[in-house]
């Protein structure tokens, strides 16, 4: 039988071997079977008990160390030239260790006061207790520009691109970078204004031609006005902004919570955690808690930074980059659920019968720790076997439970119907000099769905609250679609042969009927598309409406306070309404919320336009070196200048100019969605499956022209003819759809006689 080891022993094996410190790791160190465990677990509890151990998920830690990923403060360099630095949050006793900090050539520049996540090793030296690797840098953002570098005789100035900024700054020589003249750079202010009355600044990057792939982004970011430095008075608030207390917080720190998002994810705002409800009335049922940041806590009404929050009303997400609406000292760090670090969250209870109905919910102010975050990839592959060391761990508790939850909600979704669209979300890889290298498709896990399910609910569970408790609040509204839209979607299912019926109340319902009859089907693309074009678009407002997509009555924003205003609003009307604190809605709140709602409304699409503007230009740069290429595609859109085809390979979209398609007439038919020849009847229609050539390709306005081959598989008439081919040109028209033939026969008799 294997000897029962002594307390000194198992915390020198943790101490040798902080990543093997679960009880089933400890237990195989020593050889422990059976019914000697008991005897170990008796052990660790009462080394937990005596305070020599800190129990973390399924393992055990000295409550005097750090966790493995920190964020740490650099310190100044010391008389070696070697850079130290402090953890930010030390729970132990004593002193705060020091780290010394191992730089590559590799990392970015980094120096006294700047913020990091590092990831951290154990050492025993007489100076220091921990080596750390940067991460990333978390640090204080310093006032910066965008411009054009102009070389002069000493140094240069930077012309900003911004719109209505004509301040120049001035260069030194020494510190330009090399920067050629008629670059796009970035500067950082290194002074107050000179002899000239100008700024001083240093050149922090050269980014080349202003055309280039690595500018794309900070073109759209300037053009469509997105604040992307934040003022002094900004980042001076959130730099002294000091992790949330205790205090009267609900301690969920116990609870394996977890936060599920991309790999690349820079912020984790939300949490959750599932387990079997024990209440004998509720078999089968499940109980799903998610957990949101508290960003309230730090961001106060009518501050600085709850200012510069609403003028920026949310995050705006790049390919190359994100602006975040919140300084990093928030979004990367106090108000992101890093794991295994004390997080104050707003949370929600909410207990889901076995078909995954709510019939109950509870929200609580509180403190929890992350027991894990894991990316959507790794969790989906620990649900189809194959789990890494860590899910394995988790699988039992925390992993399948989750998933549990999600299959009765998908029963309840299936239910409810909401809006089921099926269409791919782009993704651009960029290489490290700013180009292109692929553009895939992302691939959609259960993993996505899951937790998009869990915050539809939490969404739904905040709205509620504030309606019952009579609150002001902001809902997200989706309305219903017009009438016009939902009849021109009508008539271009029925010339692909489908049908919507008509003489009914419209619900989603009635559209997923529709999508499921072409999934599967040359024209799923064509009334995906059509689908979304003929919805309204979503907006904040202070009014419900119902959201529509959703085919939910009440619904508001509750889950991404860290990048999104309406959200941080919805925060402190939850804290009003259960009296958590004087940093609920202010009055001044109230009396703006209409303001509010349209104000961030704009931003909204104002990043969505600079985001997919940026997508057009990456698009275009990545298939400038492509042209005379021969691309399949799709009509994806038609205007009585051309009609525009979306490219299989990478979904970008460019026209085909009606100019190009020859010397004769077409006729645009607007409802019909389509151009027809007058002499060759050629009509191209939406949805239409195409070949095209790569005639233009523009990265400055991402702009792309393309030059038709192929209809349906059909070569067009020769250039030259005048489009007096024989061959005729059929389209879309059969036999369900003679009617819209017949309309556009006489729309062209109508252009002739006109003429």
């Amino acid at each position: 039988m294997a000897r029962i080891p002594t307390k000194e022993d198992i915390l020198q094996w943790i101490s040798d071997n902080p990543t093997l410190t679960s009880k089933r790791d400890i237990a195989k160190a020593f050889g422990i079977k059976g019914a000697a465990r008991i005897d170990l677990k008796r052990i660790l509890r009462e080394l937990e008990a005596e305070g020599n151990l800190q129990k973390r998920k399924k393992s055990y830690n000295d409550p005097d160390k750090l966790p493995p990923v920190s964020v740490l403060e650099v310190l100044a360099p010391d008389d070696d030239g070697d850079i130290f630095a402090h953890p930010l949050e030390w729970h132990g006793e004593g002193a705060a260790p020091r780290i010394l900090l191992n730089l590559s050539s590799s990392d970015p520049a980094v120096g006294k006061g700047s913020r990091i996540l590092a990831r951290l090793t154990e050492v025993n030296n007489n100076d220091h207790m921990y080596q750390g690797r940067i991460i990333r840098v978390l640090g204080a953002t310093p006032i910066s520009v965008m411009g054009i570098y102009r070389k002069m005789a000493e140094g240069g100035r930077i012309t900003p691109i911004a719109k209505g900024n004509d301040k120049e700054w001035s260069v030194s020589a020494a510190d330009t970078m090399g920067a050629k003249d008629g670059e796009l750079v970035e500067g950082r202010q290194t002074g107050p204004k000179g002899r000239l009355g100008l700024a001083r600044a240093k050149i922090t990057a050269r980014l080349g031609d202003p055309a280039a792939p690595k500018a794309v982004s900070l073109i759209a970011i300037h053009e469509h006005g997105i604040p992307d430095d934040f003022p002094e008075a900004v980042i001076k608030q959130a730099d002294g902004a000091k992790p949330a207390p205790l205090g009267k917080r609900l301690d969920l720190r116990d609870m394996p919570l977890v936060t599920i998002d991309p790999a690349d994810a820079r912020d984790h705002d939300d949490a959750c955690f599932a387990h079997a409800d024990d209440d004998p009335k509720n078999e089968g049922g499940h109980v799903v808690w998610v957990a949101i940041a508290d960003v309230a806590h730090y961001v106060t009404p009518g501050s600085a930074l709850d200012r510069e929050a609403r003028k920026r009303g949310n995050s705006s997400y790049f390919p190359d980059r994100v602006v975040p609406m919140l300084p990093d000292r928030l979004s990367g760090d106090l108000c992101s659920l890093h794991e295994g670090v004390p997080r104050a969250c707003l949370a929600v209870r909410m207990v889901l019968d076995a078909e995954g109905n709510k019939i109950a919910h509870k929200f609580v102010r509180a403190m929890m720790k992350s027991h894990a975050s894991f990316s959507y990839e790794e969790v989906q592959e620990a649900m189809d076997g194959d789990p890494t060391d860590r899910a394995a761990d988790m699988m039992t508790d925390v992993i399948r439970p989750l998933y549990a939850s999600y299959a009765a909600l998908k029963t309840a979704r299936s239910a409810r119907q909401p809006l089921e669209l099926n269409l791919p979300e782009r993704r651009i890889e960029l290489g490290d000099d700013g180009k292109v290298t692929s553009v895939n498709f992302r691939e959609r896990f259960d993993a996505h769905k899951m937790i998009e399910e869990f915050m539809v609910l939490a969404n739904v569970c905040a709205a509620e609250t504030l309606i019952a408790k009579k609150q002001p609040l902001l809902f997200r509204v989706h309305e219903e679609p017009s009438d016009t839209k939902i009849e021109a979607l009508r008539e271009t299912a029925q010339a692909a042969g489908l049908n919507l019926a008509k003489g009914q109340v419209l619900q989603t319902r009635h559209l997923n009927q529709l999508l499921d009859k072409a999934a599967d089907t040359e024209q799923a693309e064509l009334i995906n598309i059509s689908t979304l074009r003929s919805m309204t678009q979503a907006y904040y407002g202070p009014d419900n409406f119902g959201h529509f997509g959703l085919a939910l009555r009440n619904y508001a924003h509750f889950t991404s306070p860290i990048r999104r205003y309406a959200d941080l609003i919805v925060h402190r009307s939850l804290i009003t309404a259960h009296g958590w604190g004087d940093d609920g809605l202010s009055e001044q709140d109230v009396e703006s919320l209409e303001e509010t709602a349209k104000q961030i409304s704009e931003t909204e699409r104002r990043s969505m336009v600079a985001e997919r503007d940026t997508t057009d230009r990456y698009l275009a740069s990545y298939l400038s070196e492509r042209i005379g290429t021969e691309f399949p595609a799709r009509i994806s859109g038609i205007a009585r200048f051309g009609a525009f085809a979306r490219l299989d390979e990478t979904g970008a979209d460019g026209l085909i100019p009606i100019s190009s398609l020859g010397r004769e007439y077409f006729v645009h038919d607007a409802e019909a969605q389509t151009i027809t020849g007058e002499r060759s009847r050629l009509q191209i229609g939406l949805g239409m499956r195409v070949l095209v050539r790569l005639a233009e390709a523009a990265p400055v306005t991402g702009g792309m022209a393309f030059e038709l081959l192929e209809v349906e598989g059909k070569p067009l008439p020769r250039a030259g003819n005048g489009g007096r081919g024989k061959q005729k040109y059929g389209g879309r028209k059969t036999g369900k759809n003679k009617a819209k033939a017949a309309k556009v026969k006489r729309k062209v008799s109508r252009t002739r006689r006109e003429k």
